[in-house]
């Protein structure tokens, strides 16, 4: 389930949804998912699509910020995430890397 979460309204009417999950893949650690849809229902629906299957959007306690809307609208696919405790340096990552297999050196 999401804890920390919250959305901003865009101009156009669209939405970017900010959300605190656990990792798909049951590695330790949340991971911070910023997402761009048309709607709340829409960007929630992306979410369970890809696994995060209890995702709800209660309240709006963590809105993402002015950093996180620009990283998920300059994106391509409107879906990044990074872990929780990242540091203002870390990247943010698309989605699409949370489903890779790890790569061996």
């Amino acid at each position: 389930m999401a804890t920390g979460g919250g959305f901003v309204r865009r101009p156009d009417g669209s939405v970017v949804i900010a959300l605190s999950l656990p990792h798909p893949g049951g590695e330790a650690g949340r991971l911070r998912v910023i997402v761009h849809a048309a709607n709340r229902q829409r960007g929630l629906t992306r979410l369970r699509n890809l696994g995060f299957r209890a995702v709800h959007l209660r309240g709006n306690s963590a809105p993402p910020t002015p950093d996180e809307v620009s990283a998920v609208l300059y994106h391509p696919e409107g879906l990044v995430w990074r872990p929780v405790d990242a540091g203002p340096t870390d990247l943010w990552q698309p989605v699409s890397t949370l489903f890779r297999p790890a790569r061996s050196h």
